[in-house]
């Protein structure tokens, strides 16, 4: 799999409209979609803004931003996507707190932590799982075995080798893992480390979010999408195999007939994604 981000819809934030006469002006706004990193926030806040590049991420550092202590001032994963009134005097420590707001709003109610405890874990921790759902699945009706798989593997002490965490790490958007690349000493890469990353690594919407704490029932360890709209869960490597070879068959012509680095490992290290996104 890779980093690619899955571009999704974005809600909407409730938006101010000044009356001038007859008519009504509408503000600038900014739309942030499902998926997108905190890099990718910064630049577009930056560009809405009208200031110079990484003048966001520059900001960061310095803000007091209102996020939980397990975040660490790291913001991702809490940048919620929506669209976001730019109104007149908006500083990009201003513009963040907002998405940040929307994302206490939906992440911090009792059903929610509810949710996680269920799954043997924090809030942050399933915002990180809902980030991995987020880039991995290819679909919203997918979202919710993704994440069975990621508990699957949790649950049985495997690697949850999935491309999106390492892609994250390197600052890709790539359909391409190579095997030096899941070699990569980094504590996102997930080919190499067992457990979650230890932060999320994108902002997720709310599909992915309710993925995360309801997980379609399933004994699925592996995933393959064979085509958009079209992917194969099993719990069998073998089956896994069969896909990843279908997979190959089809894509041989196109240039991405390698679903995952130079090939699948044995079992129990297969990775459970092998599958180029097909966004």
């Amino acid at each position: 799999m890779t980093g690619a981000v899955m571009a999704g819809t974005a809600v909407a934030v409730p938006l101010l409209t000044l009356a001038t006469g007859r008519e009504q002006a509408k503000p600038a706004t900014l739309v942030i979609p499902e998926g997108w990193r905190a890099s990718q926030i910064y630049d577009a806040i930056d560009k809405a803004l009208k200031l110079s590049p990484g003048s966001t991420r520059t900001a960061v550092g310095k803000a007091s931003l209102k996020l939980p202590n397990e975040a660490r001032g790291n913001p991702e994963g809490y940048l919620f996507p929506a669209t976001y009134p730019v109104r007149k005097g908006a500083t990009p420590e201003s513009m963040l707190q907002l998405m940040i707001d929307a994302a206490d709003q939906k992440f911090n109610g009792a059903p929610v932590a509810a949710g996680a405890q269920r799954n043997a874990m924090n809030v942050y921790q399933a915002v990180t799982v809902a980030s991995i759902v987020q880039a991995e699945a290819s679909t919203k009706a997918d979202m919710g075995k993704v994440a069975r798989v990621i508990f699957n593997r949790l649950n049985s002490g495997m690697p949850l080798q999935m491309d999106s965490t390492l892609h994250y790490a390197l600052n890709r958007n790539t359909a391409d893992t190579s095997q030096s690349d899941s070699q990569e000493e980094n504590p996102y890469n997930s080919h190499q480390r067992t457990g979650l990353p230890p932060t999320p690594i994108d902002n997720p919407g709310e599909d992915a979010m309710r993925a995360a704490l309801n997980p379609t029932p399933g004994d699925w360890l592996y995933f393959v999408t064979i085509a958009p709209g079209e992917t194969r869960f099993t719990a069998d490597y073998n089956t896994h195999l069969r896909n990843v070879a279908e997979y190959q068959a089809l894509h041989q012509n196109t240039g991405t007939a390698q679903p995952t680095g130079d090939g699948p490992p044995a079992p129990p290290s297969a990775p459970a994604d092998a599958q180029p996104a097909l966004r």
